[in-house]
């Protein structure tokens, strides 16, 4: 384990310098794909468009 972080060294410091998460980036992916799911069937894609522009200013989740 030791071998396996002192490999890692230099990425683990570098967070800390630079703490730079992709995880939001990563959420907004997996509601995108969530309503491409929803979405099967819209017949006009400009509405799609919009629903994917105003996707972060949702205050609900899409499961549901």
């Amino acid at each position: 384990m030791a071998r396996t972080f002192a490999g890692y060294r230099f990425t683990l410091l570098a967070h800390y310098d630079h703490p730079i998460s992709s995880g939001p980036i990563e959420g907004t992916n997996n509601k995108i794909k969530t309503l491409k799911r929803q979405a099967y069937g819209y017949r006009d894609t400009k509405f799609f468009k919009l629903r994917i522009m105003g996707i972060h200013e949702a205050k609900y989740a899409l499961a549901g």
